[in-house]
Order: C-alpha cells, then structure tokens, then sequence
C-alpha cells in the first residue's frame, strides 16, 4: 500500500525576500508550512546573515530547482575594511586587522583582476565537503581545514559607493558557487587593508528578482486572511518559471501521455523539431516532462505529475 504524504500537492515558486537572521532551511519550512505543501525546497542557500532572494520551490516545481541555481546571481554588498574574521562576515571573530583603508581609485584599479574566470578559496565555514564533513562543523571544532581554490565566474564587479573610508558598496553577478564572503576577504587582502562582509543583500536569481519578491510577514498575513487559500495561491509563479532559458515543445494528448509513463516519443518526418540538449515538453501550456533528444527520439527525464 502507497504511503500517503503529509500534506497538498500545492506546485509552483515562492519568490522569498529572506530576512536577516533566518536560516535558509527554516525559511523554506515556514513557506512549506504556510501552504501545507508536501514537499519543498530551495534555489541556493543564503547565510543566516544575508537578506534577499531566496527561490521556494513546491511540490513539483523542486523538479526544476537545479535550472534556477545555475542562473547568474547577483548581489549587493557592503565590505568593512580593517579587519579579516574567521568567517569572513560580521558574525565572525576578528583574527587580524589592519589601519589602513583603500581609496577609490585603489578599489577600481583592482576589480578587473576579480572579474571573469578567478581562483577562489570557499571560506573556512563553509558547506564545502571535507572527508564527508561540512567544513563550518570542522572549523567550529576548532580544526584547520585546508580548502582548494576552484574557478568561479564572476561576470560583473562594480563599485557602488563608498559611504565613508571603512566601508564600500559593491554589486556583483556571478556564477554558481560563488562566496562572496570570500570575494570580499581576498579584495582586503590584494588592497592590504583587510576586510568582511558586513552586510550581503541577493536581488536576482536566474529569473527571480526583487520585483516578484515577499516576505515572510506579507505570506502570514495573507494566509490568516478571509480569502483563505486562494490569496497564498495567487503568489505562487509557475512550475516552469526556472526553465524560461531552455526551448520547449508542444506534443499532443497521446504524447504527453507516453512520456508520463516514461516512455520514449519518436519524432519523425521533415516536420520534425531540430532540437538538442533539454527540452521542457508542454501539453495545452501545462508542463508534461524535462526530455532529452537522442537518436530521433524524445526521452524524458524527469515527468512532471500535474492535473
């Protein structure tokens, strides 16, 4: 016998403006618990210090979170110079500081050498795996942990505003796996002022920006409200918000029911799409299944279970 789960098959994308001192994960369980949905998750963890966009995805939608996270993101960031933490933010312990403090035209000599493809060491409290162990667990075990620098992508680095000569304002887009907590230790160190993250706000995630952004608050308010349900439904974006980057396909009622089986569809005939790489395939604008084109043939990967 089936298990049953916990909860509705509520589908779709909560564009979370996450505030400070949340954890990701207990933001992702207040929006799951808010909607009674069985399933969640998330786009890209935000430190408990970090506001901004944090990606909900329900139900169905988790099906296409790996589409969101490899979008570019972008954030805004304010650097303190004169002393490096051991997490490289501000709820970090000083371990070394410095009297000096960068001028502007050291600061925008410096940014070409941190754009494009750079070599960066993931801060020592990390989630980076060592020997099976998260490296914050090891670092707050008071271990050393030598992590290796590995490429990120990091396609703009701009100078925002300098308020007074302890702090500057950056806004960055970059790549996944980028830290930018990291970022802004290695410009101290190059300027030799030293430097953390004092404060780190993401406004963009692939195609979630700020504009179809909510808090936790308006959520709960919404979900006390006489209009029940519905007024939470009508924040909820589309299963296939993340995947507006990859071409789809429409196939017709007996297609789109062979590859919910997860059987093959044959495209023959001069007619045929030429298509490559994923392909999200639509019935009637209702997502079907993310497929693969291989041999003349259309296979799915992942079905989507919709009504």
């Amino acid at each position: 016998m089936a298990r049953r789960r916990k909860g509705d098959p509520v589908n779709g994308w909560v564009v979370l403006d996450k505030p400070v001192g949340t954890t990701s994960t207990r933001a992702v369980a207040m929006v799951k618990r808010m909607f009674n949905a069985q399933k969640a998750g998330h786009a890209g963890t935000l430190d408990p210090l970090a506001t901004g966009i944090l990606p909900v995805a329900l139900g169905e939608a988790t099906k296409t979170v790996q589409f969101a996270m490899e979008g570019e993101k972008i954030y805004r960031f304010t650097v303190k110079w004169g002393t490096e933490t051991d997490t490289d933010d501000a709820e970090g312990e000083a371990v070394e500081e410095s009297a000096d403090r960068p001028s502007r035209a050291g600061i925008e000599a410096l940014l070409p050498s941190f754009t494009g493809t750079i070599m960066q060491v993931p801060p020592q409290y990390s989630a980076i795996k060592v020997d099976g162990e998260r490296a914050y667990d090891l670092a707050r075990d008071g271990e050393e942990v030598a992590l290796e620098a590995r490429p990120v992508e990091i396609d703009r680095l701009v100078l925002v505003d300098m308020p007074d000569g302890d702090h500057a304002v950056f806004e960055t887009e970059c790549g996944r796996g980028t830290y930018v907590r990291a970022l802004a230790r290695d410009m101290g160190r190059a300027l030799g002022c030293l430097g953390h993250v004092q404060a780190l706000r993401r406004i963009r995630v692939g195609p979630f920006d700020e504009d179809d952004a909510i808090s936790l608050e308006e959520l709960e308010e919404l979900s006390h409200k006489d209009a029940g349900p519905e007024a939470l439904m009508d924040v909820l974006r589309p299963v296939e918000t993340a995947l507006d980057d990859i071409p789809a396909l429409a196939v017709d009622s007996t297609e789109a029911a062979r590859l919910k089986r997860g059987q093959p569809v044959i495209m023959r005939g001069r007619d045929a799409p030429v298509l490559q790489g994923t392909i999200l395939v639509e019935h009637r604008g209702m997502p079907v299944a993310l497929a693969e084109v291989s041999q003349g043939a259309l296979k799915p990967k992942r079905v989507f279970n919709m009504t």
